[in-house]
């Protein structure tokens, strides 16, 4: 059953769980988070960079047909859109929400071009995540000043009428060197600035202590990525590839993917939650 974010989040933001939001690239791996989904009696979110995509209305397409196989709410957000013209291809090609990112900018601009997008995705139903702060790379996920300011939070989601706000609390996309450290405390602050469910970015190598923890507050949405690949990886480097057995490659990377993607949808209580 394909739907947009919004109300998958506000029943996790209600109930008080996560939902990961698990990386797909083609048509393997999104029937695959499907499939977790179904086994698990999980809702599923996907999320895809419009730089994999090398034709968004296939990709689209595709989405579409497969998600509406499954009796679960499945919903899939285009990441990080950098420019207008992604978002609006988003849109135009069977994404049901996108994270419009404008992150880096000063937020005055950051709210107006957030608010343009919001109100033409709102009236055709789609579910807008922004950010607020910055999430960086690897050892740039310590950096204070690149976090959160709950006052501005509250000012972000009143002007823009974004659905979930992403936030910087202490996490960073890709490997990190160093041990991350989560701020609960600004979780909590910026929870009681704002209503709506927030979003973690940067989960993979949070630790499983963490993002369990940040399930249980209003984090409703912790995207990973980095592990997804780096299961699929494994499970292909691991296993016997000799003779013809590599004629089952894609086959033992799906399954690395999947028991990666079952273990972060129990890790944050979401299992049993697509009713």
């Amino acid at each position: 059953m394909y739907t947009p974010m919004k109300p998958i989040l506000e029943k996790a933001l209600k109930e008080g769980y996560a939902v990961p939001a698990l990386m797909t690239w083609d048509e393997s791996s999104f029937r695959a988070a499907c499939e977790v989904g179904m086994e698990l009696h999980s809702p599923i979110i996907t999320i895809t960079p419009r730089s994999y995509i090398p034709d968004p209305r296939v990709y689209g397409l595709l989405m579409t047909e497969i998600a509406n196989e499954y009796p679960i709410p499945i919903a899939s957000c285009m990441d990080h859109t950098a420019k207008y013209e992604d978002a609006i291809t988003a849109i135009q090609n069977g994404f049901t929400s996108i994270m419009v990112d404008r992150s880096m900018l000063p937020i005055e601009e950051n709210i107006a071009q957030v608010k343009e997008i919001v109100k033409i995705a709102h009236t055709v139903g789609i579910t807008v995540e922004a950010e607020l702060g910055h999430v960086g790379v690897g050892i740039e996920h310590n950096s204070a000043d690149a976090f959160t300011v709950p006052s501005d939070a509250l000012r972000f989601v009143k002007e823009t009428d974004v659905d979930c706000l992403a936030v910087a609390v202490g996490t960073a996309h890709g490997v990190y060197k160093g041990v991350p450290k989560l701020h609960f405390d600004l979780i909590d602050k910026i929870s009681n600035q704002v209503k709506i469910p927030l979003v973690l970015h940067g989960g993979s190598g949070t630790g499983d202590e963490n993002l369990h923890k940040a399930s249980q507050t209003a984090i409703c949405k912790i995207n990973i990525a980095n592990d997804l690949f780096r299961a699929s990886y494994d499970a292909a480097h691991n296993s016997d590839m000799t003779g013809n057995n590599v004629y089952y490659l894609y086959n033992v990377m799906t399954n690395g993917y999947k028991q990666c993607a079952k273990h972060y949808i129990e890790l944050l209580g979401a299992s049993g939650k697509a009713n």
